[in-house]
């Protein structure tokens, strides 16, 4: 189940509003979310709920143990005990058939493991699980004592299967104390609904484009402008699926009381690969941060312990999206690019024009995204090749040219809802307080209409793929 499914927008949410608000006490209040997040992970894989109740329970008597040890090392190695086990869960699932076939291809031996269904979700919630132990370990967070809180900390449905990873220090006064507001509701459902949009009216599209082109299947036959069409759709659409569903999140964090951080801030007006990154994905870039870039020493050491403290990030960065060669070659690709700006290149980089700077660096984003796009490595050779001319079945080819002429204003909105218009619209007009009214009513009036059109969308579609769905 996700959140831009039927069974979602008019069953679950509606049945889980309806609880939740008729409970007044936040104790039962909380027992409405746990239960929820529970039946809303189990929905298409119930066995597997346990894996994450598993990491919890570990988790949970790792860092009660912290809390009650007398000595350093004794805290130490709870630490330890909790963040392996944790991690064990994810490497087996995610990573161990992975690596085990790597090593068979590179030597040549015949050697199998049961390859089992990776768990929805399992690099969100084990990541959060891991910042809770941690904070605790560092005296940033006090020992969650009730179990149950814990559980719902880490399940809770609103982020669980997509993010914002939210790391426990941002909501630990909040599974305790919270306020559900009428404020609160209605700007929840607003960004619900702008959410969904993104996801349904935007993303969805995008992909449905993408898929008209018979040469993104297999890479094969591209022109230049077929492989540059299929790489900025799929942008696009990555974009627009993941912030879609932060959105739905954070809307639905705030109806419920919580407060998420942002994840998304309109990463493609970006200069810099950098600053790409400052503002793709905040909350992942914000966990690397804090909890591997810095514990390594990050920028303190030199130059060259930088670089290497960069590569072992942004390595684990590619790892972390999926067990394929082709996202370690993206994470490296990322931290590659990121060292040559802050090492080699700031200095050239500052005396180029700003426009210069934004076009270089949405090409380079671009080439990162075909990355991401392909596991099959021959396919994603033959894409790189094509955008570049190499292999490239000439400039433009008839397919392609037809579904610019079909589909010529749809990337084109995708295109304008991706830069920061909205906000700057609004900020201009907090300064004339006449037209703050007219504006809200317009807001109102088009935010129910792309509801009613999401619905509409949903209804009437099959494709609705979540791209970050196994992560």
């Amino acid at each position: 189940m996700t959140f831009s499914s039927l069974t979602f927008t008019t069953l679950f949410f509606p049945a889980v509003l309806i609880l939740y608000f008729i409970c007044t006490d936040l104790r039962w209040r909380n027992g409405v979310l746990l239960v929820a997040s529970l039946i809303f992970y189990s929905w298409g894989e119930p066995i597997w709920v346990l894996a994450m109740i598993g990491s919890t329970a570990i988790n949970y008597v790792a860092a009660m143990l912290i809390g009650r040890a007398s000595s350093p090392g004794l805290r130490k190695t709870a630490l330890v005990v909790g963040a392996a086990a944790s991690l064990a869960v994810l490497f087996y699932f995610k990573y161990a058939a992975f690596l085990v076939n790597s090593v068979t291809s590179l030597f040549g031996v015949s050697f199998s493991i049961p390859v089992l269904e990776l768990p929805i979700g399992i690099s969100f919630y084990t990541f959060q699980v891991l910042t809770y132990t941690v904070d605790v370990y560092r005296d940033k967070s006090p020992v969650q004592r009730d179990p149950f809180k814990l559980m719902l900390y880490v399940s809770c449905f609103p982020q669980l299967i997509a993010g914002p990873i939210v790391q426990y220090s941002d909501v630990a006064v909040m599974l305790d104390e919270r306020e559900s507001t009428l404020e609160g509701f209605t700007e929840g459902m607003k960004r619900f609904a702008v959410g969904l949009s993104k996801k349904v009216l935007l993303a969805n599209v995008c992909g449905l484009i993408i898929e008209e082109l018979p040469s993104a299947a297999g890479a094969s036959g591209m022109s230049v402008l077929g492989a540059w069409y299929i790489s900025v759709l799929y942008s696009l659409q990555l974009y627009f699926d993941f912030s879609g569903y932060s959105d739905m999140a954070i809307g639905m964090g705030r109806i419920f009381g919580f407060t998420y951080k942002e994840n998304f801030n309109y990463p493609y007006i970006s200069k810099s690969a950098s600053e790409f990154w400052r503002r793709w994905h905040i909350s992942l870039g914000s966990f690397f941060r804090d909890y591997v870039y810095i514990p390594l020493g990050g920028n303190r050491r030199g130059r060259a312990r930088t670089a290497l403290n960069l590569a072992i990030v942004w390595a684990l960065t590619g790892l972390w999206h999926g067990a394929s060669w082709n996202f370690v070659i993206w994470g490296l690709y990322y931290g590659v690019l990121i060292i040559l700006e802050k090492l080699v290149l700031a200095d050239f980089r500052e005396k180029l024009p700003g426009a210069a700077q934004h076009i270089a660096a949405l090409l380079l984003i671009v080439v990162g995204w075909t990355v991401f796009y392909y596991t099959d490595m021959g396919c994603l050779g033959k894409h790189l090749g094509a955008m570049f001319g190499i292999g490239a079945a000439g400039l433009s080819d008839p397919v392609t040219m037809a579904v610019i002429r079909k589909y010529t204003v749809l990337p084109l909105i995708a295109a304008i809802a991706s830069l920061p218009i909205l906000p700057r619209l609004k900020a201009w007009l907090g300064k004339h307080e006449k037209l703050e009214g007219a504006a809200d009513i317009v807001s109102l009036v088009c935010l129910t209409a792309l509801m009613l059109l999401s619905m509409i969308f949903i209804v009437g579609q099959s494709y609705n793929p979540f791209i970050y769905f196994r992560f």
